[in-house]
């Protein structure tokens, strides 16, 4: 068995990152047998180079390797690409065809992006990896491979998986051994090793001085993200051996060459939508009409109050904090809520204040009667609404009622009885 370090020297790989070792360890290991492998990582690290091993390193060497790449070939054509198809199958198909699987019989297929397969040409691999079985397209014969499979992704596969995108069986098949080959930004000891590398091949191809980073170039170099990874990475070596004149690269010229460099800083990103966030604009209108339901039910409320008592004072001295709700907290408020609710001239309110101990008349209950049921009027779907706002405001302030209660516009004692009210 090869060693790591002979394998890197043999297949021209730079870096002496632990994850990039152990998943050169692991390609070692399982060459000599037959089991599916998968490849993960992002998009620009290499991937390709771990199949390539794996054949090399195998009983197969000596017949065919073919690499595939799934997410270049149309859906209406990746069956045919893959498994043939016989004359008259299709508008077209003037005469038989192998597929690759039938071309790579007792060699290596490698599949790239094989997230990117339609959802029936997955099952038609999947009976390939059950028992090597396969028909071509418009035929009724079935065939039999002896292929090896090796695929690759930069796809989440469980999120796929979970979207239905990508079938779960065939996941656990292709997924036999997993090996993980990491990012760029990972390998932090690796990138100006790859950059030299770059540029020194690229002084060979243009017949050309190398180009050298300084010290501070160097420096950002290792602090860029590389989005692209080594792929990114090595056009970046192309373009300043082209480009630049003067062959020692400084930090000011590399910048150039980076897109948004000015933006590299640390900082936490949020790929995923947050349950809690209040992104929607339907939601937002939702919060703006409970808002406005929510201080309707309560004027209607206080209103009801002084139609029953006729005395403001008692009712503005009992019902404080709703009062201090709607109009403020303020003096000025408190005197515009004085100005506007005392009757000046007994026109307003008609009904004595002898009446505060005793019943209503039938006749004034059925006149404001709506007041009472309000909170009865309310539609199942807006209260399901306002409660799954009243649960992510809390859990976006981690269960502290007077930060929620000031996001959703209410008091901290209206929150408190609506989780009452909703036994949260």
């Amino acid at each position: 068995m090869e060693s790591v370090q002979a394998i890197k020297q043999r297949f021209g790989i730079i870096g002496n990152t632990p994850a990039l070792n152990r998943a050169i360890e692991k390609a070692i290991q399982v060459a000599p047998t037959d089991i599916s492998v998968l490849v993960t990582g992002e998009s620009g690290v290499g991937k390709e180079s771990i199949p390539k091993i794996i054949h090399q390193l195998s009983h197969r060497k000596h017949n065919k390797y073919i690499a595939v790449n799934c997410g270049a070939i149309p859906e209406g054509t990746i069956d045919s690409e893959l498994f043939g198809h016989e004359k008259g199958a299709f508008t077209g198909a003037t005469q038989t065809r192998e597929g690759y699987f039938e071309v790579a019989d007792g060699g290596t297929i490698f599949l790239d992006e094989v997230g990117e397969l339609p959802l029936t040409t997955q099952v038609r691999l999947l009976r390939v990896l059950e028992n090597g079985e396969f028909l071509k397209v418009g035929s009724s014969k079935v065939q039999k491979t002896n292929v090896r499979i090796v695929a690759a992704t930069n796809v989440n596969m469980f999120e796929a998986i979970e979207k239905e995108k990508f079938r779960e069986d065939l996941y656990y098949r292709l997924s036999t051994v997993e090996i993980h080959l990491p990012p760029l930004r990972e390998r932090q000891e690796d990138i100006h090793l790859l950059f030299r590398k770059f540029a020194s091949d690229f002084a060979l191809k243009y017949k050309m001085p190398t180009i050298k980073l300084t010290d501070a170039a160097v420096q950002t170099l290792n602090k860029y993200r590389w989005g692209g990874n080594i792929r990114q990475l090595r056009n970046i070596a192309e373009q300043l051996s082209v480009l630049e004149q003067d062959r020692t690269i400084s930090a000011e010229t590399l910048t150039g060459y980076l897109p948004n460099s000015s933006s590299n800083l640390p900082a936490v990103i949020k790929t995923s939508k947050s349950e809690s966030d209040f992104s929607s604009e339907r939601e937002i209108l939702y919060k703006v009409l409970f808002d406005m339901k929510s201080d309707l039910n309560d004027l209607k409320k206080l209103t009801l109050e002084l139609m029953k008592s006729g005395n403001t004072k008692d009712v503005e001295k009992s019902h404080e904090g709703l009062i201090q709700k709607i109009y403020g907290d303020s003096d000025e408020d408190d005197a515009i809520f004085e100005e506007d609710v005392t009757p000046s001239n007994n026109e307003l309110l008609s009904i004595p204040e002898h009446n505060i101990n005793h019943d209503i008349p039938e006749t004034i209950t059925d006149k404001y009667h709506f007041a009472e049921e309000i909170e009865e009027e309310e539609t199942l779907s807006l209260q399901d609404k306002e409660l799954e706002l009243i649960k992510k405001s809390l859990e976006r302030h981690g269960g502290k009622r007077k930060l929620a209660a000031a996001e959703l516009g209410i008091s901290e004692r209206t929150l408190y009885r609506k989780i009452k009210q909703y036994n949260l």
